[in-house]
């Protein structure tokens, strides 16, 4: 049993087949997965989503490129849904400076009011971060996340960057970008990260990993992800599995599996 804990199966890519996406996740022994909204129409389809599938949850919030469109009926809003059953985080939020939709104040600003929502209705958070990973690190010591924890979602950072955010209380997540041959840095990363801190998710459909590096991704690949870490860390599959699946319970507090 393996728990995807960040895809968008609510993205365009799967919209004439989510049932059978699920089937095939299922094949792959990918029975759970987080669903992450991050703007209006992706927020809804993740709600929707986690009601008419048992092992669907949903992690919502608003994304760093979209901080520039965040206003206060959208927070209304946005606090209202996440006390809905199944939603099991804030996310995902953070610093985008690869896209620069809206400047880093803007951005930071936005990352800053929802991680003090997250702390207000004590939820933990999913975090993007993408070429900025010393702000985003900065903004996290500084709201002392400690308490709700939460995920560095997708890690590209090495094991000195892993080492650091999870001193601040996060759990690291790895995507497909672990099978890649050229990142070392990740793979460094996946082997120290303590097991009860570790998860994985696949980011589908983006970041598909070895051997469909290229292609859409989809929730089940997330068991080569699982294969791969196992293979770093020198590990049966089965316990990487386990672990995983029970370190997202136990962070998003699941506690009827299924």
């Amino acid at each position: 049993m393996i728990f995807d804990s960040h895809t968008h199966l609510n993205a365009e890519q799967f919209n004439e087949e989510i049932p059978e996406t699920v089937e095939r996740a299922k094949e792959l022994g990918v029975t759970e997965m987080a669903v992450v909204g991050f703007d209006t129409p992706t927020i809804n389809k993740s709600l929707e989503l986690n009601q008419a599938y048992e092992g669907i949850y949903s992690i919502i919030g608003w994304h760093p490129t979209e901080a520039g469109s965040y206003t206060t009926e959208i927070e209304k809003k946005l606090v209202k849904q996440l006390t809905l059953p199944k939603v099991v985080a804030l996310g995902e939020i953070g610093l985008d400076y690869y896209w620069m939709e809206d400047p880093k104040e803007v951005q930071e600003k936005v990352f800053r009011r929802q991680i003090a929502i997250a702390k207000e209705m004590n939820l933990p958070i999913s975090i993007h971060t993408r070429d900025a990973i010393e702000d985003t690190y900065t903004v996290l010591k500084d709201a002392d996340i400690r308490e709700i924890g939460g995920i560095m979602h997708s890690f590209s950072g090495d094991d000195e960057w892993a080492k650091r955010f999870l001193d601040l209380g996060m759990h690291v997540s790895f995507s497909g970008v672990v099978t890649f041959k050229n990142a070392p840095d990740v793979q460094a990363a996946a082997t120290v990260v303590p097991m009860d801190k570790l998860l994985v998710e696949t980011d589908a459909p983006y970041l598909a990993p070895m051997p469909y590096r290229g292609k859409r991704n989809e929730p089940g690949y997330t068991r080569y992800v699982v294969e791969k870490i196992a293979e770093l860390r020198n590990l049966p599959f089965e316990e990487v599995a386990e672990q995983t699946t029970k370190n997202a319970h136990q962070l998003f507090r699941i506690t009827n599996h299924g």
